[in-house]
């Protein structure tokens, strides 16, 4: 399927490739379109195919944080410019940068690059390699984009925040392009059964999932439960029966809290991996069974296996692949999703509840030790409570749940990204700049570009944010109060 992409040459080795690159690019299907085009709000399937490049400056960098989708961006040098200008890039595209210098880069301006946000720094050879290196990729970023915004996961894994949306996107991409082991890392409540659930949803097994909860096994029936048993096997086996290793043939072997696992049982784990069969209890007969493992645990299995509690190849087998859901204290920004989604599956009628500013700013200050099981618990709670028409009261918030006092604020993330920043060495005037920026973005977004609603949660006159909009695509700073 042909592709739209757009294209930003900087430097002078970048402007004599991009020609070349845009042309070989026609060749593999792919259609470009210039980085300022792509990056402007009214840019569209006509876009402009001019060759010109352009040059960053200031206002292009401001301007790029518009563009959308996927790109190229072909650099003849790595310098302070740049990097500025993939970030404002990443920050709403997926960003393929191509060393065109005549040295190639360093390994740390490489990883710098990365850093700033590319997805991917090609080496240049020839026009006809690149095209067919950036086609490959930008076939797996879209066909990755697609799964990504489809209902499966949309509806299975919520949230919009970067770490979340790094998570999501390396699930998808372990799920539905290998069929390597997975295991996931966590604190209880953040969606590891979820993560186990989509990995089967986009696998393409023709089998079933087949979860065995790890911490139910008692030792006298644990070899049942994974390797089945013949009849007669030990008393009270009246008839034969299928283990999980039977049942997950064909799809995916869950097992939740895969440390808890005995040693004994983990050394006949690692077998039934190695050799893909097994032998039922009280029988001689070797079995197939072809399946997929993801394992979650929340306990730290490489402290385990230094330890002597967790064999040491068992682990390396099933740690393949690897993803920790983060805690929600580290996706703060998902809270109010989450929210939103958890009353639509309560309301009968699918459609939600509105939430008043006491309770919203209550839900986000909240400490949620169970993570997002604790999140839906409370909700629910408060949901419950509620009757009648209208927006979700702090009325309806259980007594026991209550805030007796106003909840603070600057409050520690936001303390935690400013000390970030100073860090990093950046100025109070920039700092101050990217805060005011990112909340017009964000609130943006959330008000669907609506300038009078962003305004007035912002605490703005329309006005004052159209200057700040205007300022900001124009790369000026704002030095309004």
């Amino acid at each position: 399927m042909a592709l739209s992409i757009w294209m930003q040459a900087l430097g002078q080795g970048g402007a004599q490739a991009a020609s070349a690159l845009r042309a070989a690019l026609g060749g593999a299907g792919v259609t470009v379109r210039d980085a300022s085009v792509a990056a402007s709000a009214s840019a569209s399937a006509s876009a402009s195919t001019s060759s010109s490049t352009s040059t960053a400056t200031a206002a292009s960098i401001a301007a790029s944080a518009s563009a959308t989708g996927f790109g190229v961006v072909l650099c003849g040098a790595c310098d302070g410019t740049l990097l500025q200008t993939v970030q404002a890039l990443a920050l709403n595209a997926a960003v393929l940068a191509i060393d065109c210098a005549a040295e190639p880069l360093s390994p740390d301006a490489m990883w710098a690059l990365l850093e700033a946000g590319a997805t991917d720094l090609l080496p240049w050879s020839s026009a006809e390699l690149c095209a067919q290196q950036v086609a490959a990729r930008l076939h797996r970023w879209d066909a990755l984009q697609k799964l990504m915004g489809s209902h499966a996961v949309q509806g299975c894994l919520v949230g919009d925040s970067t770490p979340w949306r790094a998570l999501v996107r390396g699930v998808v991409e372990v799920a539905a392009f290998t069929q390597s082991p997975v295991l996931i890392t966590g604190e209880t409540g953040t969606g590891k059964d979820l993560i186990a659930r989509l990995i089967h949803r986009l696998s393409g097994a023709t089998g079933e999932l087949t979860v065995l909860d790890c911490t139910t096994l008692s030792p006298e029936l644990a070899g049942s439960e994974l390797f089945g048993h013949e009849r007669g096997a030990f008393t009270g086996a009246v008839s034969a029966r299928d283990g999980a290793f039977a049942m997950a043939n064909g799809g995916i072997l869950f097992l939740d809290e895969v440390g808890e696992l005995p040693l004994p049982l983990q050394a006949q784990l690692l077998r039934v991996i190695q050799e893909q069969q097994y032998k039922r209890i009280g029988s001689n007969q070797w079995q197939p069974s072809r399946f997929r493992l993801v394992c979650a645990t929340n306990r730290d299995l490489e402290a385990d296996v230094a330890t002597g509690a967790f064999r040491a190849d068992l682990y390396y087998r099933i740690a393949a692949w690897r993803c920790r859901p983060p805690p929600l204290r580290e996706r703060q920004a998902d809270i109010l999703p989450l929210v939103d989604h958890f009353l639509r599956q309560l309301d009968p009628q699918g459609r939600g509840c509105p939430l008043d500013r006491a309770v919203r700013d209550y839900l986000l200050t909240r400490d949620y030790k169970g993570n997002v099981r604790d999140l839906r618990q409370t909700v629910a709670r408060i949901w419950y409570r509620h009757t009648g028409p209208g927006p979700i009261t702090i009325g309806d918030v259980p007594p026991d749940e209550r805030l007796h006092r106003a909840p603070a604020w600057p409050d520690a993330p936001f303390c935690d990204a400013i000390r970030h920043a100073v860090d990093r060495g950046m100025s109070l005037a920039r700092i101050g700049q990217a805060a005011t920026d990112m909340a017009i973005r964000l609130v943006l977004e959330q008000e669907g570009d609506n300038n009078q609603r962003a305004a007035q949660r912002l605490g703005v006159t329309d006005r004052a944010l159209q200057i700040r909009r205007k300022a900001a695509r124009e790369g000026e700073p704002d030095t309004r109060a």
